[in-house]
């Protein structure tokens, strides 16, 4: 019988998850899973990561977030009570749900954590599948805390929100609440018809794993390692519990023996599931040219000239004809907004007394540039080449890399966003890795 897993964490799950993607997808086709999901807690950062990876191994991606549920709302800034919640994309508009969830979870309902609240989910829905999710799960909460009686509500809210597209997840990790928890669940899959999905909670890959993910726990928590209260994966009697790796599909389906359907079900999902191409063309924000001119490649070509006049004071034929050749590549290669854009607000930059630093990077070999004032390295002294930095054969977005003193910094950002729309203007994410001597 086929099995896939559909709750994974991955070391996106910041100091949560101890699984590499590359490892994780490695696994479940060494396991002849045919597909495997990616739920990381609150955030969907490794989601591009994973999809290209299982495209190249020949697994189907299932692209989904384990996200925080708030049931005081987002606007409430006190309540720091949250649940956990899986939701998994079917198609392409589950994952622009799925990502427009993300992001007001960051932009709405951060509190400690990115938190989204119920009726923002309903609103969202679809394309989205959903499960009853793990032992921290709001209505596993609930049978543990207040009875079945008080849980049934909630089941039947997410079972009228989601419909057919709602599972029941069973997950067996020896833990006396959950096997409560399981026992209700199962008794309301035949009261309701909905069907059982088993799980593992993975959040690393393999068995042994667990004692360096303990380690991450205790780094997340700023805890020292033999601190017998911190936070743990720990079992009814306290000890470590080794039990959330990615296991075999033969070790779930003797952990599942008497429910054999639950592990069946998750090819239902996956067949529901489309392989969504992540892929697109690179979209730039509208650059408002003055009225005088009739494109933005006659403004482009007219403050590069001015700024080659007041750069070199005479334009000779090696100055025209190297301007000529950047002007034509940006323009075939539909760059010329991106050029305009940068040098905008790196000229309000200067304006504001901002110190922009001179060029760095492969930027430094073009002459529209410097011309320009986007940088300040004159790649004609310097014999420095253009091709390394746009090349119509090696067709690839421009990077250039700007830098801005730390008192002025937040200014230019402030003005990009106020200029450009705040929709249209994203800060990009950069993650620290712990190799073994900043570990030790």
């Amino acid at each position: 019988m086929d099995f896939s897993h559909l709750h994974c964490h991955t070391q996106f799950s910041m100091l949560d998850g101890a699984a590499s993607i590359s490892q994780l997808v490695k696994k479940s086709k060494n396991e002849g899973m045919p597909a495997i999901a990616i739920t990381d807690h609150g955030n969907m950062f490794g989601v591009p990561k994973f999809v290209n990876e299982a495209h190249k191994q020949g697994v189907k991606p299932i692209i989904g977030c384990e996200f925080y549920i708030t049931p005081s709302g987002m606007d409430d800034k006190k309540d720091t009570t949250r649940y956990h919640q899986v939701l998994l994309a079917k198609n392409m508009t589950g994952y622009r749900n799925l990502s427009k969830l993300c992001s007001l979870g960051y932009t709405d309902g951060m509190y400690y954590k990115p938190r989204i609240d119920k009726p923002t989910l309903a609103e969202h829905a679809e394309g989205l599948i959903a499960t009853t999710c793990c032992i921290a799960s709001e209505i596993n909460q609930k049978i543990i805390k207040e009875g079945e009686g008080q849980a049934r509500p909630l089941f039947e809210w997410y079972l009228n929100v989601f419909g057919d597209d709602y599972y029941i997840e069973l997950q067996r990790h020896g833990l006396k609440d959950q096997n409560r928890c399981n026992e209700v669940l199962v008794k309301w899959a035949k009261e309701y018809n909905v069907k059982m999905v088993a799980t593992n909670d993975s959040h690393y890959v393999e068995e042994e794993d667990s004692e360096a993910h303990d380690i991450l726990l205790a780094l997340q928590t700023n805890a020292d390692i033999d601190d017998p209260n911190r936070f743990r994966f720990t079992d009814d009697n306290n000890n470590l519990n080794t039990d959330y790796y990615l296991k075999s599909p033969q070790e779930m389906e003797e952990l599942f023996s008497d429910q054999p359907a639950a592990i069946d079900n998750t090819n239902e999902i996956i067949e529901k599931v489309d392989d969504i191409d992540l892929s697109s063309e690179l979209l730039l924000p509208h650059y408002s040219i003055p009225d005088e001119y009739d494109s933005m490649d006659d403004y482009l070509r007219r403050l590069t000239y001015d700024g080659a006049r007041e750069r070199y004071g005479e334009i000779t034929q090696e100055i025209s004809e190297r301007i000529e050749q950047e002007l034509t590549i940006i323009r075939e290669m539909d760059f010329v907004g991106y050029f305009l854009i940068v040098q905008d607000f790196t000229t309000e930059a200067r304006r504001r007394d901002v110190f922009v630093g001179p060029g760095r990077g492969s930027a430094a070999g073009s002459i529209v540039a410097y011309c320009l004032g986007i940088i300040n390295i004159d790649p004609l002294e310097h014999d420095l080449l253009f091709e390394r930095f746009l090349n119509p054969e090696r067709v690839s977005p421009p990077d250039i890399d700007i830098d801005f003193d730390d008192s002025g910094r937040q200014e230019v950002i402030d003005y990009v966003v106020e200029e450009y729309g705040r929709n249209n203007v994203a800060q990009i994410v950069t993650y620290g890795t712990m190799k073994a001597k900043t570990s030790i």
